[in-house]
């Protein structure tokens, strides 16, 4: 059945009128229209239409106003013109014309009522600035309350009444400030501003907490008049639910029925508040939601009368209140109505909601022999089980279930709640949805995994290629411009050339005749289109420094390459970048002499212990020469110690007895002789890679010209370089080499590439280089050009002549008469304070001497711009970063001539890809070497510029003090902005005390008397129709006629009328 949709009277869009009458239109003036004189002469009826329609739009009226206005004869229309104007260009309105004058009194008010209290003369001071802003916001033009919005006079209404003391709570004024929002919601545009703000009416149902009646009645009448407001009913919803919060109330709207069932003192007769009260429920339980949404009523309803609301019905209607009976009467005829409804729905007359048994009694009948029948079964079921123990926290539990029912009952089919939701992100419609395609779901689920899998996997394959893409690009950008400097640098070369061959042409020419031509010269230098060699490039860092390599032009011979199954790098390989060789132990050299002991064998390989042994030779004077470990051989359990130590490891665990675990040969055995913690790392950082043997293995031949191993991963590559323990050990084994372990596997291979480690360092160094570039390079450019900036500054010039003559004239005797001062001086300018105002300092004199007499030495910070990235240089560090690239370059390049002495195996690019880059990253490195050079020349003709030793200031030090010296330079101009700032805002208050002040002497000697009326407005209106009943006058009509009738039939029928259950709780 579709929902019951109750119609309303025709009130226009907030406005309520009783009649069909055009409203009357009050001006507020205090003479009489027909005694105004006209100031001008009436002009024409087009522009007196254009002047008139500025006039109505400012007053934001009413459609019926408006045109009840335009009605108007054209002398009337004038007459209203010039009254208005006038009354607008009155001089004695000046000061309170403005809103900043209200906002400012009430900002304040609400600072100083928690530190002096006021008497009654001061209060009445302060109620008399508010109810001027309230007659302000109603009879003020329409500028008045755009700029009173603007200003954000909103909130400093709700911070005022958010801080009011308990007296100010009590008084007048609280009644007041919430007429000022009333008065600005019966405007449009007012009213739209305080329903977008996200705490306004919560703040606003804080005032329901007052003492004070009349200050209750206005807050209940804004609350009943939002819920009529389109997208108000629930925003006055969620103001109880924060009000219940605010005021710890144990169930919402408990502190209203208290209210409506108070009847003592001076509640006893307050039929106001009592009809408020009503009016207030009559409009929550009817509005919004509460239109056409039968459950959402019954919902809500229920709540009130859980409070007991039906009894205090009872014991209102002997006030014999006309306008409180018409609001209780309505409350009971929709009660009546939807109890009718919601019978209907089980085909009966009446629903005892008050008893369980018929409830539940009506739901069985309902769901028997149908499909949900076992489902209620089954809630009756899990009922049963649920805790419940008085005075425990199980109540929680029937609580959760209640709301979930409540959500099931309430949410529409956009999963949407039109009550405030207690229960966060439950949506009934999607959970209905999951339940009837559960299996669809859980399909497309799985489905949906596998396309992430998919996705992640494409993503990282497109990642790879994107980052070969990069690089490739910016080694070409790279190569290319380091071509393009040779070109240059070879072709200055050869001009240079060509003038030193002329000259010494021009002088063997010479020598020649004077010595008859006996004396022989050697043959000119070779042509200058034959190729230059580059210089050598300066190499490496961010390995271990190197021993001193051997000179470039004479490469050390180099060994053969070494046999399969032996990848230890010969004796006579290059350095490992900067590292020396792993030292051999010198029981090695002296193996041949070392006897051989009778030391048992193990039948299978054990794990190993990885110890530093010492040779026979090295035992003498030693402890170790007394002991003679072949009798402990006697005692051990030899075949216990291999179960234990064994080198086969199984994949899976098995339960039993240690013997079980050893000796079991069902599972599959793994071979591992590397250490076990390593073991681990290693195998967890291949998983990490997600890369085979082989693939490593082609990436590091290649260079990794795919881009498949990332920075990071060749770092921690690094760190599992087989050493040459594991080598041998792995040797002796590799005949099994497909029972290994994954770590044990991955190392022996590794160990078959020639110059694995040197490998892996250039690649890591070749990946590294444009960054450690692109991050040493900008700290080199900061100190080139701070130190060309603070010596060709003039500002800076100008400003330390200022202070040298400030400081001369302050300082006498040996402290004065200076020539200069010290860089580090700056800094101590702001320590020197002024004996008349403490708050100002040198620093600030000074700033105030430029701002008069200097303007542009205010602006010092553009001249300096590198200055503070330059005070963060340490430049020990950064010469240390350019020693290390250049010693990893040099350890790369010996790689390079090691590479190409020996014979290459297929796939291997290794000479390629680094020749190229070595002479890219050379060229680039050298660059790098002359402005470092040139850097610390700018940086000691600076120091020396200022008069400062050279060498004993680091860059660091000296741009930090002018760094340290602009903030603080930038801070002192900031403090006297704020200063003058201050200083302005006081004169204008006191200029609008003094217009104020004068204002109340005119009012005074004027003596004019008399209440002025207030312009009504739409949101009073609905205000006044809410109050009086008038919004549910044709819902009402409707239920007297319907009971008259009901009981002309029963006595007619001479039946007895069924007497509506007043429910108790």
């Amino acid at each position: 059945m579709p929902p019951r949709k109750r119609t309303r009277p025709g009130l226009g869009f907030l406005c309520c009128f009783g009649s069909s009458e055009p409203p009357e239109i009050n001006l507020k003036d205090s003479v009489p229209l027909q005694l105004l004189e006209f100031s001008a002469p009436m002009p024409p009826a087009e522009e007196l239409h254009a002047r008139f329609s500025e006039l109505v739009d400012e007053l934001d009226l009413t459609d019926k106003n408006r045109e009840a206005m335009f009605a108007l004869p054209d002398e009337k229309k004038w007459q209203i013109y010039c009254s208005k104007k006038k009354e607008q260009e009155d001089p004695n309105k000046l000061a309170t014309s403005w809103p900043d004058y209200y906002i400012d009194r009430i900002n304040s008010m609400a600072a100083m009522q928690t530190l002096f209290a006021f008497d009654e003369e001061e209060m009445e001071m302060r109620n008399k600035v508010v109810e001027d802003l309230k007659t302000a916001l109603r009879t003020q033009p329409m500028r008045f309350v755009t700029r009173f919005i603007e200003l954000d006079g909103l909130t400093c209404l709700l911070n005022f009444l958010r801080s009011m003391d308990y007296e100010t709570s009590e008084s007048r004024v609280h009644t007041s400030v919430i007429g000022c929002i009333k008065a600005l919601m019966n405007n449009s545009q007012g009213r739209a501003h305080v329903l977008a703000h996200p705490q306004s009416i919560n703040t606003i149902s804080q005032s329901l907490r007052t003492e004070n009646v009349k200050t209750k009645v206005a807050v209940l009448e804004i609350l009943g008049a939002v819920c009529l407001v389109p997208d108000g009913h629930k925003k006055v919803l969620q103001a109880m639910a924060h009000y219940q919060k605010y005021a710890a109330e144990r169930t919402r709207f408990q502190t209203l029925l208290n209210e409506l069932d108070r009847s003592t003192g001076r509640y006893r007769d307050e039929v106001n508040l009592k009809t408020a009260i009503m009016s207030f429920i009559n409009a929550v339980l009817n509005a919004g939601a509460g239109e056409d949404n039968l459950e959402f009523r019954l919902h809500l309803r229920y709540e009130f009368l859980m409070l007991g609301i039906q009894p205090v019905i009872d014991k209102l209607r002997e006030h014999e209140n006309a306008t409180l009976d018409r609001h209780l009467d309505f409350f009971e005829m929709v009660r009546n109505e939807d109890d009718s409804e919601l019978a209907k729905r089980f085909d009966i007359t009446h629903v005892d909601t008050k008893s369980a048994g018929a409830m539940f009694d009506m739901v069985k009948k309902k769901l028997s022999h149908t499909d949900a029948y076992p489902h209620l079964l089954s809630i009756l079921q899990h009922c049963l089980q649920m805790p419940y123990k008085r005075g425990g926290g199980s109540l929680q539990h029937w609580q959760l279930l209640d709301r979930i029912l409540q959500q099931i009952v309430l949410q529409d089919d956009k999963g949407e709640d039109p009550d405030m939701a207690p229960l966060d992100n439950f949506s009934v419609k999607n959970i209905i949805r999951m339940l009837v395609n559960e299996n669809e779901v859980k399909q497309w689920r799985d489905q949906a995994e596998k396309f992430r899998k998919d996705h992640v996997e494409l993503l990282a394959k497109l990642e790879r290629k994107e980052r070969e893409c990069e690089t490739k690009t910016q080694e070409k950008e790279d190569m290319m411009k380091t071509l393009n400097k040779m070109k240059d640098k070879l072709q200055r070369e050869g001009v240079e050339l060509r003038s030193a061959r002329e000259q010494v042409l021009d002088l063997s020419t010479r020598i020649s005749d004077i010595a008859g031509g006996t004396v022989s010269f050697p043959p000119p230098p070779p042509p200058p289109g034959a190729p230059v060699a580059p210089p050598p490039p300066p190499m490496m860092g961010g390995f271990p420094p190197p021993p001193p390599p051997l000179p470039f032009s004479c490469p050390p011979p180099p060994p053969p390459p070494p046999p399969p199954g032996a990848p230890p790098p010969p004796p006579g390989a290059p350095p490992i970048f900067g590292a020396p060789p792993p030292p051999i132990p010198s029981s090695f050299n002296s193996a041949t002499t070392l006897r051989s002991k009778s030391i048992p064998q193990p039948s299978h390989p054990l794990k190993s212990f990885n110890w530093a042994k010492l040779g026979e030779n090295m035992i003498n004077g030693t402890i170790w020469n007394d002991i003679d470990d072949l009798k402990a051989f006697k005692i051990l359990d030899l075949k216990d110690i291999e179960k234990m130590f064994s080198a086969y490891q199984r994949q899976q665990k098995e339960t039993g007895s240690m013997d079980d675990i050893y000796v079991s040969t069902r599972k599959v055995k793994e071979l591992s002789v590397i250490d076990g913690r390593r073991a681990q790392n290693c195998v967890i950082l291949l998983s990490k890679l997600k890369m085979s043997n082989e693939e490593i293995k082609r990436a590091i031949l290649e260079m990794d010209e795919r881009e498949e191993l990332a920075k990071d991963m060749l770092e921690q590559l690094l760190k599992f370089i087989p050493e040459k323990s594991d080598i041998d050990l792995l040797e002796e084994h590799k005949h099994e080499l497909e029972r290994m372990a994954r770590a044990d596997r991955f190392l022996f291979e590794m160990s078959r590439i020639d110059h694995y480690q040197q490998r892996l360092q250039a690649l890591f160094f070749k990946k590294k280089f444009a960054e450690r570039l692109a991050e040493t390079k900008p700290k080199v450019e900061a100190i080139l050009n701070a130190s060309k900036e603070v010596v060709r500054s003039k500002r800076l010039t100008q400003m330390l002549e200022v202070v040298l003559a400030f400081g001369n004239f302050m300082n006498k005797g040996q402290r004065g008469n200076a020539y200069g001062f010290k860089v580090s001086s700056l800094n101590k300018i702001a320590d020197t304070k002024s004996s008349i105002d403490r708050s100002i300092t040198m620093l600030h004199y000074l700033i105030m001497i430029f701002e008069k007499n200097y303007p542009d030495t205010l602006h010092i910070q553009g001249d300096l711009t590198s200055v503070p990235e330059a005070a963060k240089v340490n430049l020990a560090e950064l010469e240390k970063e350019v020693h290390n690239i250049k010693s990893g370059l040099k350890a790369l390049e010996a790689e390079l001539h090691y590479q190409q002495s020996r014979t290459r195996e297929r796939g291997d690019k290794f000479v390629a890809v680094i020749g190229d880059f070595i002479t890219v990253a050379g060229f680039s490195f050298s660059e790098l070497e002359d402005q470092l050079s040139e850097a610390k020349d700018k940086f000691a003709k600076s120091l020396k510029h200022f008069g400062e030793e050279e060498g004993r200031m680091q860059p660091d030090e000296f741009f930090g003090i002018f760094d340290t010296f602009l903030q603080s330079f930038s801070e002192a101009r900031q403090d006297l902005e704020n200063m003058q700032r201050r200083k302005d805002e006081e004169e204008r208050r006191a200029r609008m005390e003094a217009m104020l002040k004068e204002q109340r002497e005119r009012e005074r000697r004027s003596k004019k008397s008399g209440a002025t009326d207030e312009v009504s407005g739409e949101f009073d209106d609905l205000v006044s129709a809410l109050r009086s009943g008038e919004v549910f006058d044709k819902d009402l009509n409707k239920f007297k006629r319907n009971r008259k009738r009901s009981v002309n039939q029963l006595v007619e029928g001479g039946g007895r009328e069924r007497t509506v259950t007043k429910v108790n709780y």
